[in-house]
């Protein structure tokens, strides 16, 4: 083959070998499988050998192919790491995406400690409920709500959340055991994996059907248990501050069952752990959070998530 070389049919190939899958490689590369498909051929094309043997449920390298991926492979990783280096030489980067509830009560108020471990380090911090799929030309890692939704990823759980009931102090002398609660407003987060009626059944009792404001962000609804308006069923990782200030307070602990559950985990696309600055995050949050350490060396073998 003379000329430059077809990087976009080489990406689709190995993405396609990598994956077993066209359309999971389509997927990845935010194409068509048709388009995967045609690069695919192009590429047969152009260098004379079948790369995959087709059928209705799924491809298989051929010989050809197989040897060609471990090339193609050797390649990518070599441009990878030659774009790192030069990476590594200019500003120390990180572009770091976060839920939005995480990002307002948990990661930004002690940024001013990871900042100032790392002066050098350029930190660009971006929230919104969207799942960013990796690679991604926006961000490093993402720190996100339940679980990751993209395989092929690096994914660490951030430990377990204690859920449970929170509210103003002058509204807990009204709570003192779990009956009271039918008798003031339960504040609701919609996109809390805890529910109330989770929780009443986790403790045996009857459920109460809710009758309280609701709101779609977790900040949001701890703002409002803040204000008076009822009592909140909410993570005490994110409503750290408001009990640590008195702002808030656990009615009914000790008296009634809480919840735990993982409900953040942090995400990257391989490689990403080869960026200095990216590795001085990551360490930093998980020593902040309290949870096991993370050994880059094994941190590449891949996320699957669990199936349905």
């Amino acid at each position: 083959m003379a000329g430059r070389l077809p990087l976009t049919q080489l990406r689709a190939f190995e993405a396609a070998c990598r994956l077993g899958s066209f359309a999971a490689a389509a997927q990845e590369m935010a194409v068509t499988p048709s388009a995967v498909s045609h690069a695919i051929r192009e590429l047969e094309r152009m260098l004379g050998a079948v790369l995959f043997q087709r059928s209705p449920r799924k491809i298989e390298p051929t010989p050809e192919g197989r040897t060609l991926y471990q090339h193609v492979t050797r390649g990518f990783e070599q441009l990878q790491r030659g774009l790192q280096e030069i990476t590594t030489a200019g500003p120390a980067r990180i572009r770091v995406h976060c839920a939005p509830s995480f990002a307002a009560q948990w990661l930004s108020p002690r940024l001013g400690r990871f900042l100032g471990l790392f002066p050098a380090v350029e930190l660009k911090l971006s929230a919104s409920p969207d799942y960013p799929l990796f690679p991604s030309e926006e961000y490093d890692l993402s720190i996100v709500y339940g679980e990751p939704r993209q395989s092929d990823v690096v994914a660490i759980p951030l430990g377990e959340e204690t859920v449970c009931p929170l509210c103003a102090p002058h509204i807990a002398s009204r709570v003192t055991a779990i009956d009271d609660l039918l008798s003031v407003p339960l504040v609701r987060s919609d996109h809390n994996r805890v529910t109330w009626p989770l929780w009443f059944d986790a403790n045996s009792s009857i459920a109460a059907t809710p009758a309280g404001p609701r709101f779609d962000r977790s900040f949001m609804a701890i703002a409002a248990a803040v204000n008076g308006v009822g009592v909140v069923l909410e993570s005490t990782r994110l409503a750290e501050r408001e009990l640590q200030s008195g702002q808030l307070v656990a009615p009914l602990e000790g008296r009634s069952k809480s919840l735990r559950h993982v409900a953040h985990w942090m995400v990257w696309p391989k490689g990403a752990e080869r960026k200095h600055a990216f590795r001085c995050f990551a360490t930093w949050l998980v020593e902040e959070l309290g949870v096991p350490k993370i050994d880059f060396g094994n941190s590449s073998a891949g996320y699957r998530p669990p199936p349905g």
